[in-house]
């Protein structure tokens, strides 16, 4: 389990897409929900990104942008466009009507010039927050990368309407995040999270996708450099220079983001399996760590959940 995959399992396009729509200008398509992430592509045409607090970003045929909630944003044909804003989110889509030819609040003009895909990504419980904080509020893939074969499959199968499209369509769109992901952490001159290029290197990479496989083991330094073929002193200065912190001041954050998820979930797990879960043989040990890295104790953070919710 690489740190990437291990974060973007708790984002996922699963039922969340909001449509494909073909315009003719003028339109003003209003986003209205601020998911955490929404993925915006242009398989024809051209139009405008306005995000709330942003400039506007040109978006043209084959290339994507992926904005970051909780803002809202628009699509539009042009900036300040005299189109009547039409709000769109989760909650204008009606599946029980499956396919996307029957999505509420979307323009569709079969003559039209511009065809945009949108997918909103829902991000469930902590696991996926230290990607979107990597993320700015709009960042832009341009056209000619990896991502572009997975739109040639989105413009094939929003043009028809049939049986599991909507799992199909999910599918493409986690595809499409992931390429996009990556085209844009690697991009030239680019500043990526310190734990995006520590995946590369031939021992921090190892180091972080042991303590990702195996979070609860009882690792020390000493056990982690043995399994990743080094000393304990080039582990340490290797890891903290590559990552920016130690390797187990890094498991600590990473097994309390597992916790966290864990208090989130279900309420009838006990905070000891939980401590059990995540690597701490007694519920105090863990109490503590859990309250040094996020200021809460256990309980106090499930309560808050709740209340949130």
């Amino acid at each position: 389990m690489d740190v990437f995959s291990d974060l973007i399992r708790g984002v996922r396009s699963h039922g969340s897409l909001f449509g494909s729509s073909t315009l003719s200008p003028p339109w003003s398509l209003r986003f209205v929900d601020g998911a955490p992430l929404t993925l915006c592509a242009v398989l024809t045409g051209a139009g405008w990104i306005v995000p709330e607090d942003g400039p506007p970003e040109p978006l043209r045929a084959g290339e994507t942008i992926i904005v970051r909630g909780p803002a809202t944003f628009a699509f539009v044909d042009e900036v300040g466009t005299t189109a009547e804003p039409i709000a769109c989110g989760e909650h204008c889509a009606t599946p029980e009507q499956g396919g996307t030819k029957h999505r509420l609040g979307w323009v569709d003009d079969p003559g039209g010039e511009t065809t945009l895909i949108v997918g909103a990504y829902p991000v469930r419980g902590e696991i996926g927050r230290p990607l979107l904080d990597a993320l700015p509020v709009v960042l832009r893939v341009d056209a000619g990368g990896a991502g572009d074969p997975v739109l040639d499959h989105l413009a094939a199968e929003v043009a028809i309407d049939a049986p599991g499209q909507q799992v199909v369509l999910d599918r493409l769109l986690d595809w499409m995040l992931v390429c996009s992901l990556r085209e844009w952490f690697d991009r030239p001159g680019g500043e990526p999270p310190a734990w995006w290029a520590a995946q590369r290197d031939p021992v921090v990479g190892d180091a972080l996708r042991l303590l990702h496989a195996e979070p609860a083991a009882p690792w020390t330094v000493g056990s982690l450099a043995g399994r990743t073929g080094v000393s304990r002193s080039t582990l340490a200065k290797r890891f903290a220079d590559l990552v920016g912190e130690p390797p187990l001041t890094y498991l600590t954050r990473w097994r309390m983001t597992l916790a966290a998820d864990l208090l989130a979930g279900e309420e009838s797990t006990t905070i000891s399996d939980i401590a059990r879960t995540v690597g701490y043989s007694d519920a105090f040990g863990f109490s503590a760590a859990f309250k040094r890295v996020r200021g809460v104790n256990p309980s106090e953070f499930r309560t808050g959940v709740a209340q949130r919710s």
